[in-house]
């Protein structure tokens, strides 16, 4: 249940985000975005080794994130930068799905659904 809440949050949030500048400058929200990133990329690998079977699902979370707010130069290579940070910083530690793998799984959908739900109510348009 809670991924699929943390599914439509992200697609919402992306949806809704103001549109990037024309000097495509920093956004007060990066920070956060990039947070989400890292998240989908943990979530990527972790729900990836302990038997989800969903595929690219967090993957392709990542990148309607990356088309819906359709950032260029840095910015995007930040936004991919924090979802390869949480990919491969889980990668290095859990090899197999574990106890304490599935309570990371847990933590951080309620986390990125936190985000996703600040996010949205901060910079709906």
């Amino acid at each position: 249940m809670l991924k699929h809440a943390l599914a439509a949050l992200i697609l919402i949030s992306a949806c809704h985000v103001a549109p990037v500048r024309a000097q495509d400058a920093a956004a007060p929200f990066d920070g956060e975005l990039q947070r989400l990133a890292e998240i989908l990329g943990t979530l990527h690998y972790l729900r990836g080794i302990c038997g989800a079977n969903e595929g690219a699902k967090w993957r392709n979370e990542m990148q309607a994130l990356i088309d819906a707010e359709t950032p260029s130069g840095d910015r995007r290579a930040r936004m991919i930068a924090g979802f390869n940070r949480g990919y491969n910083g889980f990668q290095q530690t859990y090899r197999t799905c574990t106890p304490a793998a599935s309570v990371a799984i847990r933590r951080y959908i309620e986390e990125g659904s936190k985000i996703s739900r600040d996010l949205t109510a901060r910079y709906a348009n």
